[in-house]
């Protein structure tokens, strides 16, 4: 776009108080009843504005209420584009998705690796007691009800199969 002569921008505060006066709550309700009061017609309407401003050496003032409206419908629809692109990222996301290091998600790897085979070689009752324990989260008392043994036997169990794997794997 070219620079109008001063006579023909709305450069002119004056012009541009009026234009906003005259086309402010047009330009909103054309906002508001096209693309709902969830995405923000006021703000698009200051934005227009200020844009319009921004660029009122370029703006005839016969054509400030064609320039407004092309503006905030475009924003608009920038707006739209741009939620339907963060709605689709969101919904395509790769399902391993992490932030964690390739060194770190193989160390995390070879160590899930080492429990998995240090509870297998648990002795079962170890291993039930533990798995109730550890995974299931079941108390003490529930393990030694569901395996109709004392509530001492199964402490025994849990604390032997911490110990080995432990011994086998590190702390966990």
């Amino acid at each position: 776009m070219k620079v109008l002569p001063k006579t023909d921008n709305v450069c002119d505060e004056q012009l541009f108080n009026e234009l906003f006066r005259k086309y402010s709550k047009d330009l909103h309700d054309f906002l508001y009843y096209k693309y709902g009061k969830g995405h923000n017609p006021g703000d698009l309407v200051q934005e227009a504005f200020i844009k319009l401003w921004n660029n009122c050496a370029k703006v005839a003032k016969e054509k400030a209420k064609s320039f407004l409206f092309t503006v905030a419908n475009n924003q608009m629809l920038n707006e739209l584009s741009r939620q339907k692109t963060v709605l689709t990222y969101a919904q395509h996301r790769p399902k391993d998705y992490t932030n964690e290091s390739p060194e770190f998600l193989l160390e995390e790897n070879e160590y899930m690796n080492r429990l998995q085979a240090a509870i297998e070689r648990l002795t079962e009752e170890q291993r039930v007691a533990f798995l109730l324990n550890r995974i299931e989260g079941k108390k003490h008392k529930e393990i030694a009800e569901m395996l109709g043994i004392s509530r001492k036997a199964v402490e025994k169990r849990i604390y032997t199969a911490l110990n080995k794997l432990r011994a086998s794997v590190g702390d966990l």
